[in-house]
């Protein structure tokens, strides 16, 4: 009996479905094509139209390619079953249930099959076009020059084929299981397969489609197989902690996964004989694949586990050490660490020398200027309006004035909108009266005037009066200095500029100083896209949803919008397969402003090298303070490949090849006509000049240097010589890492002052000072230098000294008196300075008041050499430090102890007794410093509420103790130990009151 037929649809409701359907395909469409039509204008104004063809056409193609590739495929299949479904069926109850579907299908089925496989398109064809990437690389990909320690293929496979190969077999793999999901419905619908009735459940044309998809299926494990072996370079080891195959890979799972390759192609030609020519069934077929599982278990699984339990583990140290060797190296390698230079420095000279009064080099270039600190300082002093903005740090750079270089602080007077007033804000004003910024400001970054204000050298609003706190002249002079492009911009900030009135200027400008009026102004630049049209407006009145584009009158024939204003942004957009540091800075180049973006080359596929999430590795207490955060990508390869420039007045981008030796690099300049990036010879002499080593590159460097150092592998395998990059100085606790700094200085065995980026390094679960990691360019070419102090150093590390500095008797009473409720007391930057084979350690001491709009000062300025604790002033100036300094270290020279620091009670009253104890000397000296700083710790310690801490910082005041009695009996008769202050716990016994838990 047959089913009675499905009801169909009222025309009235095929009407609707078909209207709904037609209109979010139009507004689909048309929001898809005004996002195009706007790119591709976009580009066009910054002239890199090849990247956006060059994309989108590889997104076509491969949507087209995969998709239709895909469907063709599946929707083959679909036919093919339906084409060999039999002719007859037998009567059964689930026949008749299915013939109600097969009513439904049969009369249309190739309108079904086209459906389905227009939806499988679809979507394969959305998966592919998000590999444009990968096939670039995949397409115009070359050698490396190096070649993998295991096969001996050179890199360039791993980094340039291998993705797409494996993406590829991926698709293979999901064609062929859709595939034989899509045919066996087909055949079960149609009669083909069936599981009830009499005889057989599958017909032979049925068994022989289906089988053979299923040992297409098992050919292809086969081909995944033998991209396995080349991919176990790429996976974790985790005997010894890094990245490449092991011992157990090598010898036990590379040999099995050759053996599981043959194994199913004798398991796919298996399948295809026992099921359709020999035995006609599918018992043999599969026994065949429940072979081809357990041997993936036994062969695959058990007999490398094996390998490792019983042959490895028990001597992992030396049956890893060829394969530690071979991450070692490649880590280097992959990271430019190869050419690290290390230069053992002894710091053994514990006492301040005389030529620190007469250095300069170093002492005169110590940056005194914190760009994080006083960024308030120069919106408070350089804003003039309240919706000027310099950001929360501001950058350093050197430049070369009067015939002296050094490194300035500088900051863009940028427009915040987010500071505009209500009245502001609306949309005349907002995007085309407040379109720009104004000035460059510098300041010199060794010195302050004024009670502890910047020296202000640039970026002045107009004729000045005279003043002593700045200066008279313009000392870094720009022919433009409007900013219509920076950091402060957002991707809702664009701006509508350009008048048809030749007499009235709608932008304003600046103020005017001296006269108390304002200044307005017409952009003249040639950047922004032409918005003059009728058509045009109506296009940009769609993409931003604002209808003020075809209402205002402030939108005329000479507009032009400016949009995509961050800088950062901006070469995103340019250059999408870069990665961008998250630090851009401005430079004045021959009188124009230019931002100067880094970015990177990266991979994810270097065999043996050790893989990094960047955004982990570049975290620190200045990530969103002015710097952006990466994104979380796991790399093992990065170059600073490129040099990037956008001019802050037009938006000009330009990309600079800066590594003409980087393979990627030339793979993606290839892929976009050859001509996209600027060859090196071609870098302005000027622009060149303002280069500075990258803060992110640096960041991920020095923490693999931590590690990578060592190059021995059974030192490495123990990784007792490992270091840690220490937590900021003066907020330990807080568990952020000290950033590194940009300073103008020299260090030992250089030959003059470079403009470097420097950080300090202590040793794995200790904070004493283990070495100085340096980045710097070289006749133009990146140099990383490290200068090792010897293990077990007396010399203390960052956290150390700030403890030490800050926790001296006398130095803390003078740090309370300029700390109030009135006002609070910060802390720059902690320099730690190799000089005279010593360390010299200079950290700035502001203040700030609490009233409103209150900015930093520098006011003081604390200064330390040798270990950290022995010789440490607090002084007004740097100048008056090292003089005070100097004068301890002859003192010591002289047999008598360092003298307290400035502002420390010189004739203190005596002891209880009448007598005044004679000065502590030698050996006695140094332990009973130690004693004290041991006992600021421990009160330090118990306050910060972390017992392991507290638990250590008992034991080195009773080290030091002990330290001191023998020194006591080594000299004779002498004063008794420094006393505790009466709230210093025991050394020995519980704190008299109970710590405060970490956790409060």
């Amino acid at each position: 009996m047959r089913s009675a037929p499905l009801p169909r649809m009222s025309r009235r409701g095929r009407v609707t479905i078909g209207v709904l359907i037609g209109v979010f395909v139009l507004f689909t469409l048309l929001g898809w094509g005004v996002q195009a039509w706007t790119d591709w204008l976009w580009f066009d104004e910054v002239d890199y139209t090849q990247v956006f063809t060059g994309v989108l056409v590889t997104r076509l193609l491969l949507f087209l390619a995969v998709g239709l590739g895909m469907a063709a495929l599946v929707g083959g299949n679909l036919w093919l079953a339906h084409r060999l479904r039999p002719g007859l069926r037998p009567h059964s109850a689930e026949q008749a249930t299915l013939e109600r579907y097969r009513m439904l299908l049969g009369p249309r089925i190739g309108i079904w099959i086209l459906l389905a496989s227009a939806v499988v398109a679809l979507f394969a064809g959305l998966s592919a076009q998000s590999r444009w990437s990968q096939w670039l690389l995949f397409r115009n990909g070359g050698d490396f020059g190096v070649k993998d320690p295991e096969f001996g293929v050179d890199v360039g496979f791993y980094v340039f084929q291998l993705p797409f190969l494996r993406y590829l077999l991926g698709v293979g793999f999901t064609a062929v299981v859709l595939a034989v999901i899509g045919a066996l419905a087909v055949h079960y619908v149609f009669g083909g397969v069936r599981l009830q009735g009499v005889g057989d459940r599958m017909t032979n044309a049925a068994r022989a489609h289906l089988t053979t998809l299923v040992a297409v299926f098992v050919l292809l494990k086969a081909v995944a197989y033998v991209l396995d072996r080349r991919a176990m370079l790429l996976e974790y080891n985790d005997s010894a902690k890094l990245y490449g195959a092991g011992y157990a890979d090598v010898n036990a799972l590379l040999p099995a996964k050759e053996i599981l390759a043959y194994i199913s192609i004798v398991v796919a030609i298996a399948i295809i004989v026992f099921s359709n020519a020999v035995m006609r069934n599918l018992v043999w077929p599969g026994i065949s694949l429940a072979l081809l599982g357990i041997s993936a278990v036994a062969i695959g699984g058990i007999y490398p586990w094996a390998v490792q339990t019983f042959e490895v583990k028990p001597s992992a140290r030396d049956k890893e050490a060829p394969y530690i060797q071979r991450s070692i190296d490649a880590t280097r390698a992959a990271f430019s660490l190869t050419d690290t230079k290390t230069t053992p420095y002894g710091a053994n000279n514990l006492t301040p020398p005389a030529t620190l009064a007469t250095d300069k080099a170093v002492v005169p270039n110590a940056r005194l200027l914190d760009p994080q600190l006083v960024s308030e300082t120069y919106t408070q002093l350089q804003q003039v309006r309240g919706f000027y903005d310099f950001g929360p740090k501001l950058d350093i750079d050197r430049y070369t004035v009067n015939g002296q270089t050094r490194d300035y602080v500088v900051g863009m007077r940028e427009i915040n909108y987010g500071e505009l007033t209500d009245q502001q804000s609306n949309w005349i004003n907002r995007h085309t009266v407040y379109t720009h910024g104004f000035g460059l400001v510098g300041a010199p970054a060794n010195q302050v005037v004024c009670g502890g204000q910047p020296f202000f050298v640039s970026g002045f609003l107009g004729e000045r009066e005279q003043e002593r706190c700045s200066a008279q002249t313009d000392q870094i002079p720009t022919e433009q200095p409007r900013i219509y492009y920076g950091e402060r911009m957002t991707a809702d900030d664009y701006a509508i500029v350009g008048s048809t009135d030749e007499d009235r200027n709608a932008e304003f400008d600046r103020p005017t100083p001296t006269t108390g009026g304002e200044q307005y102004y017409t952009y003249t630049g040639e950047g922004g896209v032409e918005i003059g049209s009728f058509t045009r407006r109506l296009l940009y009145a769609i993409k931003e949803q604002e209808s003020n584009f075809l209402l205002s009158e402030a939108v005329n024939d000479n507009s032009k919008l400016l949009y995509v204003r961050n800088p950062r942004d901006r070469v995103e957009k340019v250059a999408p397969f870069l990665t961008i540091d998250g630090d851009p800075y401005p430079a004045v180049v021959d009188g124009r402003i230019q931002w100067i973006v880094d970015a990177y080359t990266t991979s994810a596929t270097y065999p043996y090298a050790e893989r990094v999430n960047l955004q982990q590795e570049t975290t620190d207490e200045l990530t969103g303070r002015g710097t952006f955060q990466l994104a979380r990508e796991n790399v093992n390869y990065i170059r600073n490949s490129v040099k990037a420039t956008v001019d802050a007045y037009d938006g000009t981008v330009r990309l600079y090849e800066f590594d003409d030796a980087d393979p990627v690099l030339k793979a993606w300049n290839k892929a976009f006509g050859g001509d996209l990036v600027t060859p090196r010879s071609e870098i302005p002499e000027a622009l060149a000049g303002h280069f500075r080593y990258p803060a992110d590159l640096f960041k991920v460097q020095r923490n693999l240097l931590t590690k990578f150092h060592v190059t021995n592998p059974g030192d490495f395998y123990s990784g007792q010589d490992f270091w840690q990059v220490p937590n900021v100085p003066d907020a330990p606790d807080s568990g952020q890492k000290q950033p590194p700094y940009y300073l103008y200085t020299q260090f030992p065995e250089q030959d003059a002052p470079r403009f470097q980026l420097t950080s300090a390094v202590t040793p794995n679960g200790r904070q004493n000072l283990a070495a100085l990691i340096s980045g710097s360019y070289v006749d133009g070419q990146p140099r990383l230098e490290v200068w090792e102090l010897p293990d077990q150093t007396r010399v203390s590390g960052p956290v150390q000294v700030h403890q030490q500095m800050t926790n001296n008797a006398a130095i803390r009473q003078q740090l309370n008196l300029l700390s109030s409720n009135q006002a609070q007391v910060q802390y720059g930057n902690l320099l730690s300075l190799p000089f005279d084979n010593g360390m010299l350690y200079v950290e700035p001491v502001y203040v700030k008041s609490n009233q409103q709009d209150a900015y930093p000062l520098l006011q003081k300025v604390l200064l330390s050499y040798g270990d950290g604790g022995s010789y440490v002033v607090l002084a007004d100036n740097m100048e008056d430090g090292i003089k005070q300094l100097v004068e301890q270290g002859k003192q010591a020279a002289a047999g008598n102890p360092p003298p307290p620091p400035a502002g420390e009670n010189e004739n203190p009253p005596p002891p209880a007794g009448g007598e005044t104890p004679p000065p502590l000397t030698g050996e006695l000296a140094e332990a009973a410093q130690r004693v004290q700083t041991a006992i600021a710790e421990v009160k330090a310690a118990q306050t910060s509420g972390d017992f392991e801490r507290y638990g250590r910082a008992l034991k080195a005041l009773d080290e030091a103790m002990t330290a001191f009695q023998q020194a006591q009996r080594a000299a004779g008769p002498a004063p008794s130990a420094p006393a505790a202050s009466p709230s210093a716990p025991a050394p020995s016994g519980s704190p008299s009151s109970p710590a405060p838990s970490p956790s409060g």
